[in-house]
């Protein structure tokens, strides 16, 4: 059985900023369900994680090697939640702070907490066959164990593989931390440096036995300039030892018939419990109890990345149409005050909920509304289409990155589909895509057929769980 140690800045119930978290928290008990691998979970204790999570104090006094003399940490255990052992490291000079990210030390904090999940492994015993980081805040374990085969044995076996989800987040720092990290000559050391500031995504970019990113699109899409983020040459040079695996949808947490945070449970079978749902969101955001309405939501960051730009240039035509539309973030200041003044202008029509309230209200906009708006400048993975397919609610997506390999552009012919698609960036294709899915909308039973098509999609993490472990068998014979 493979011997999976999988590194996360973040993971779901723990502590979540984004995609990432979903990602790391589903995927080591979808791995374990394969009957093929032995998987665990290492991340940060951060102040946010809830304390009742935590089964037992493992280790009181782990010993990390750090600049300036040994650092000891606490490590805790937590096993049920994820069905997968979860070893937290406790270091709260680090981790004891109100946001996961967000400082200008970020990149210390995570080098440490990189050089402390090894010194975990080797306590824990046997080296792990394959180490597998997430995003730049891993980049420096991946660094470590290329530089450990030379001279730990414990690590002279050990495979890495890293993965992407977002190559815009590239760890930059300034160059003469690396020696204080320990980095501070050779092929490990050039592999940081990038254009005068040392980079963590580029030092794992570089020296992984093997990359993997979020979807098949994207793995080709990070390899031409417009979306390489000046690392497209390195990811083309690489691109052998690249593949794009999308990222599966946690049917225990995500499932319409069993979700206690929902009004009322349905499935593709009686989707009666949609109209409850869809009733008591309109209730939530203080909107009239109009069934027949559509309901257009979004939830995301509030950045240009997200398409907020086409949404605020768009906006008096979808409101022009008659639906309600409901959004859920927080993010740029512009875009924020965009929110509150379309709400201001249309407080019988709009729902807004800045900032981000938890799972709960996540779930209920998913089951309560019709469709769901992804118009992403750029989307590695994402998820909500998948969620949103998952709760009958129809994605309206631009053709990229992942929304390109979920999504199938609804054809009325056929019967088809289970969304609407558009290609070009700009406010005139998305609202194309709205005014198509209006149209099917006023239709009941061709909404239905494009509802149904969507929840009986396997979006699972078992498919994607299966993909993985071809990747680290693949890995081990690097």
């Amino acid at each position: 059985m493979l011997r999976v140690a999988i590194l996360s800045s973040e993971a779901v119930p723990f502590a979540k900023t984004g995609g990432l978290g979903d990602v790391a928290g589903a995927l080591p008990k979808a791995l374990i369900r394969t009957g093929e691998v032995d998987a665990s979970l290492v991340m940060p204790l951060y102040q946010q994680t809830d304390r009742r999570l935590l089964r037992e104090l493992l280790f009181d006094n782990l010993e990390v090697e750090w600049t300036g003399g040994n650092r000891h940490v606490r490590v805790f255990l937590s096993e049920e939640t994820i069905s997968a052992p979860v070893f937290l490291i406790d270091a709260p000079e680090y981790f004891a702070r109100p946001n996961v990210y967000g400082y200008s030390d970020d990149h210390t904090r995570y080098a440490f907490f990189c050089r402390a999940a090894l010194a975990l492994l080797k306590r824990l015993g046997r080296a792990p066959d394959v180490v597998h980081g997430n995003d730049w805040p891993c980049g420096f374990a991946i660094a470590e164990v290329r530089a450990r085969r030379a001279y730990d044995d414990f690590y002279r076996q050990t495979r890495t593989l890293f993965s992407i989800h977002n190559l815009a987040y590239q760890g930059a720092f300034d160059p003469r931390d690396l020696g204080y990290f320990g980095f501070g000559w050779g092929e490990v050391h050039d592999a940081f440096l990038s254009e005068g500031a040392a980079s963590a995504l580029k030092a794992g970019l570089m020296l992984a036995d093997a990359l993997s990113t979020v979807s098949r699109r994207y793995s080709f899409e990070i390899q031409t300039p417009e979306q390489g983020y000046g690392l497209d040459w390195l990811l083309r040079q690489r691109r052998e030892r690249l593949i794009g695996v999308t990222n599966g949808v946690d049917y225990d947490a995500w499932n319409p018939a069993t979700d206690s945070h929902v009004a009322a449970n349905f499935n593709a079978y009686d989707l009666s419990g949609k109209r409850e749902c869809k009733l008591d969101l309109l209730r939530r955001f203080g909107l009239p109890e109009e069934a027949e309405r559509p309901v257009v939501a979004i939830i995301s960051r509030l950045v240009a990345q997200k398409g907020y730009d086409l949404i605020r240039e768009a906006a008096p035509a979808i409101l022009e149409t008659g639906a309600f539309f409901i959004a859920l973030g927080a993010g740029a200041q512009e875009y924020e005050d965009f929110l509150q003044s379309l709400r201001d202008h249309a407080p019988h029509r709009v729902g807004v909920f800045k900032g981000y309230a938890g799972e709960p209200l996540a779930h209920q906009i998913e089951a309560g509304a019709d469709m769901f708006l992804m118009p992403s400048l750029y989307e590695p993975c994402g998820l909500n289409q998948m969620y949103s397919m998952r709760y009958g609610t129809i994605p309206i997506v631009r053709a990229t990155g992942g929304l390109d390999d979920t999504v199938e552009n609804f054809d009325r012919a056929r019967g088809t589909g289970n969304g609407f698609k558009f290609g070009e960036y700009s406010a005139r294709a998305m609202l194309g895509s709205i005014y198509e899915a209006l149209f099917a909308y006023a239709d009941k039973d061709v909404w239905r057929r494009i509802q149904l098509n969507g929840m009986r999609a396997d979006n699972s993490w078992d498919a994607a769980a299966r993909k993985y472990v071809e990747v680290y068998r693949a890995v081990m014979r690097m």
